[in-house]
């Protein structure tokens, strides 16, 4: 993203300022899981300019893979596009015999009309069949493009989220993936269907008059030149053209996704500026794009039509010789316009099928990377099962970068263990590691040294979808999908029937809430739940996590940002989901985990202190004293709550 302009205030996005650096990069458990980072190999990879050669065009040729279950429709289409094409191909010469037989008086002009108009209806017809045809193909294998897309998009580990943008991953189901079907369902057939048109009219001009012939393509290669020229300048413009719009996209998607910010800073003004330069910026560009295609447009006109008149001129010359017969010259002009129609389609069609690739070239990018597990379209339902875990979680000495900063050590031989049912805390300041710790239990990145062990076991030893089908979390800003109450308390356990859902939210106190509303569990909590409260949100995502039942339990400041009631509600409801299983308790609020089983005091990547709340506090130059001093009164020795 380009530097915004200077402002009193910061810019409402993460341009302003960086999240701690183990909350930022384990995005999925923050507040909206998205990247904030602006570039990533993709995002490159768009801007590139792909160039259509033997490489391009095979790797393009390997989404055709797509249509071959649709082969013999597609022959048969071809077929009728050929058919179709040829008739057409017949209606000049016909038009030419009406004429012969007008000047021979000899009673043909009738059949042949009638001839003509059966033709036409006739490659009516097969015009339908084929266009239906390729359409119907493109559009399935299309539908399987898309399905594979998403499918490899979703297996995709957390590393590659943090490097690629959410806006940018969008256009490969949307912009990319239209392009291809363009190209499956338009431009393919319409070139094959100029190139016939093409060379069946030169083949049927030289039939005519072989001197003619020479003449039209005598006149082609200097318009060819000056064509390729106009393009090549245009390709460069437009792009510049589509790099500054995207500049505005971007500034839109940051402004609509911070908007609180922007009102809450009265920033209004400045985000219209910022949206207003880069409009400006692309404004110019299009014109410059603008006045360039009409000089193209211009020349072709001149050009081609003076190539006609040319043509058309020298063809006379031979009518009035008596070396050509009218009929014949007419049948010449219908034909100079079809190859002209062609050869005017095919810088347009040139253009669209470049495109084409390049949007080929990046889906097949994304469905070349990596992907965590094998998530085909059949087994996208089924999740493979282990046996219960108990839930002994231990990191023996482990060390991490997080791959988009190599240079910055999060994690420096960390250990420690939560034991099968313990209640461990993780505490610790911004940027110690906490969040780092769950990203890797969840397995969303990989440890660099050291190992993960869950049960005695290395974690890597599991199959990765069975793992975390073991593991739930309860964040701190709760991403609640648009449907209802009861599809996202569901999300823990799809399938699951009403009396489990609704046994589920009696058991997070969230039972009584649903029931008050008006359509209770099929309320609508519009998107990321707006429409429920923090409390609420909460508590849904606490009987989320209740319906799945896991063997381990991730809280990550799941009561931090509530009011003093809608925390009392919540904490009852974990300490019911915490019950008989092994819990990670993420907090920067000490008053949540006193009475944790050992809680673990992270600084600069390593485990400074651990005990229990009381051990802790014992340690007279203790960080977790020291951190406690701003949050309790010490005073009696009790560790009462600082009220003040």
């Amino acid at each position: 993203m380009p530097p915004p302009a200077p402002a009193p205030v910061a810019p409402p996005v993460s341009a302003a300022a960086k999240p701690p650096l183990d909350r930022a990069e384990a995005s999925g458990l923050g507040t909206n899981g998205q990247a904030e980072n602006g570039g990533g190999t993709l995002g490159a990879a768009k801007e590139k300019k792909v160039a259509v050669n033997r490489e391009t065009l095979r790797e393009a040729s390997r989404l055709f893979a797509y249509l071959f279950p649709y082969r013999k429709q597609l022959i048969f289409a071809l077929l009728a596009l050929l058919t179709g094409t040829t008739l057409g191909l017949a209606f000049p010469k016909l038009m030419g015999m009406m004429i012969k037989g007008a000047e021979t008086h000899d009673g043909t002009v009738t059949r042949t009309a009638l001839l003509a108009v059966s033709a036409l209806a006739v490659q009516a017809v097969f015009t339908f069949i084929q266009s239906y045809t390729f359409n119907r193909c493109g559009q399935r294998a299309l539908a399987a493009i898309r399905r594979d897309v998403y499918t490899r998009m979703i297996s995709l580990p957390m590393r590659f989220f943090s490097q690629n943008r959410v806006g940018e991953l969008s256009s490969r189901l949307t912009a990319d993936l239209t392009q291809i079907e363009e190209m499956l369902t338009m431009s393919v057939p319409q070139f094959s269907r100029q190139i016939t048109i093409l060379c069946g009219s030169l083949v049927l001009i030289a039939l005519i008059s072989g001197r003619l012939l020479l003449v039209m393509l005598a006149s082609i290669p200097p318009i060819l030149l000056v064509a390729m020229f106009f393009g090549r300048r245009l390709r460069g413009v437009s792009r510049q053209a589509q790099d500054q719009l995207a500049q505005t996209g971007v500034v839109v998607e940051e402004t609509l996704q911070g908007i609180a910010n922007v009102k809450a800073f009265a920033n209004e003004p400045f985000e219209a500026r910022r949206y207003g330069d880069r409009m400006d910026a692309f404004l110019a560009a299009i014109l410059r794009t603008a006045r360039l295609r009409a000089g193209f447009f211009a020349f072709i006109i001149f050009a081609v039509f003076g190539a006609i008149v040319f043509v058309t001129w020298y063809g006379s010359r031979l009518l009035e010789r008596g070396e050509l017969l009218a009929g014949d010259m007419f049948s010449f002009a219908l034909y100079t316009v079809f190859v002209g129609g062609a050869m005017g389609s095919f810088a347009d069609l040139w253009s669209q099928i470049q495109k084409s690739v390049g949007a080929t070239a990046r889906v097949r990018e994304l469905l070349g990377e990596p992907a965590e597990f094998d998530l085909t379209a059949e087994t996208a339902i089924a999740a493979p099962t282990i046996s219960r875990l108990r839930g002994e979680v231990v990191f023996d000495h482990v060390s991490f970068r997080y791959p988009s900063r190599p240079e910055v050590a999060v994690l420096r031989e960390l250990s420690l263990r939560a034991r099968p049912g313990e209640r461990v805390a993780l505490v610790g300041p911004s940027g110690a590691g906490k969040s780092t710790v769950v990203a890797l239990l969840l397995r969303f990145y990989e440890a660099d040294a050291g190992q993960l062990l869950i049960d005695g076991q290395p974690a890597a030893d599991y199959e990765l979808r069975a793992l975390r089908g073991q593991m739930a979390v309860v964040p701190q800003e709760v991403l609640l999908f648009g449907g209802s109450i009861a599809e996202n308390i569901a999300y823990g356990r799809p399938g699951a029937s009403r009396a489990e859902i609704e046994n589920a939210a009696r058991q997070a106190n969230a039972h009584d809430f649903i029931a008050g509303f008006p359509e209770g569990y099929d309320t609508l909590v519009g998107e990321r739940g707006i429409k429920l409260s923090g409390g609420q949100r909460q508590r849904v995502a606490i009987a989320r996590a209740i319906l799945k039942d896991p063997a381990i339990l991730i809280l990550d400041e799941a009561t931090s940002s509530l009011d003093s009631e809608s925390e009392r509600l919540v904490q009852e409801a974990l300490e019911t989901l915490m019950h008989g299983r092994t819990s990670l308790i993420i907090a920067h609020r000490l008053a949540t985990v006193r009475d944790a089983d050992c809680i673990f005091v992270l600084e600069a990547g390593r485990v400074a202190e651990s005990g229990t709340h009381a051990e802790l506090l014992a340690r007279a130059d203790g960080i977790y004293r020291r951190l406690s001093e701003f949050q309790f009164d010490l005073g009696d020795g009790a560790g009462e709550l600082r009220r003040d």
